[in-house]
């Protein structure tokens, strides 16, 4: 493309560009001085990234990139308020940056025939979200677990006995350190718990159900892997897992996701 597009008299007015079954193998970053562009479509080409400056684009309300060879999604993707359509099928995703949650007005997300095997939790916050596409990826095909658990240093088992026993203390009373590091707590989703973690948690998939069909198996942080057997959906029972699932289901309407396409 040339240089000088961004600044030619048709860059005002163009709203809708379509540079699909090219062989573009970097977004032309001429692309990105579009600013009142609403749809864009680059795919069937040879694309490895997605450049952080599409934020800059704050118009884009249609952006499709399926078809490359996309293995990340860069968090600058979020800082599209208006964007309602993305797709980005067909690609080599291996997971989804809790940030697009931030994507208030997105409706469709298309993700199907990637490499991801599990959803942040955050995308229970794309709340005006209608379909999400998903088959093809090895999170429908099978169950993926990772118990990797790293013992808990003494810095964090004192931390935790601070927060879990309600333990007072003033910021005169700590080095400024260790003041900060209490301050970053996170309570462990189980309910049953009611313990903290700092840096030593376990990562596990929970299946939650977001439309009475389809259950979608999202990334989170338990505090121990005693914690773990709760929520384990390969081994429990329908009863408790719907037990473990059931304040997560509590919160998701079954209106709020009209379409999942696993297959």
């Amino acid at each position: 493309l040339p240089k000088g597009l961004g600044q030619a008299p048709v860059a005002r007015s163009l709203r809708v560009l379509n540079l699909s079954g090219n062989r573009f193998s970097e977004v032309p970053p001429a692309l990105l001085q579009l600013r009142g562009l609403r749809s864009l479509s680059l795919g069937g080409n040879r694309l490895h990234n997605i450049p952080p400056d599409i934020q800059e684009l704050q118009s884009l309300e249609f952006l499709y990139l399926g078809g490359n060879f996309i293995m990340a999604i860069p968090p600058e993707l979020a800082k599209l308020p208006s964007l309602r359509y993305l797709v980005l099928c067909d690609n080599k995703i291996q997971s989804i940056p809790p940030q697009l949650s931030q994507l208030h007005s997105l409706r469709s997300l298309s993700l199907h025939n990637n490499l991801l095997t599990y959803l942040p939790r955050e995308i229970l916050n794309l709340v005006h979200l209608e379909e999400l596409s998903l088959r093809g990826n090895p999170l429908v095909v099978r169950f993926v677990r990772d118990l990797t658990y790293n013992p808990p240093s003494l810095q964090e088992l004192a931390g935790r006995t601070v927060k879990t026993r309600n333990v007072p203390y003033a910021p005169s009373d700590l080095p400024e350190s260790l003041v900060r590091y209490l301050s970053l707590a996170s309570n462990c989703p189980n309910p049953k718990c009611g313990g903290v973690y700092f840096d030593s948690c376990v990562r596990q998939i929970k299946f939650v159900d977001f439309c009475g069909k389809y259950r979608l198996p999202l990334m989170h942080y338990l505090c121990s892997p005693e914690c773990s057997s709760p929520y384990s959906s390969a081994s429990q029972s329908s009863t408790s897992q719907s037990e473990s699932d059931s304040e997560d289901e509590a919160s998701v309407a079954a209106h709020r996701m009209q379409k999942v396409l696993l297959g």
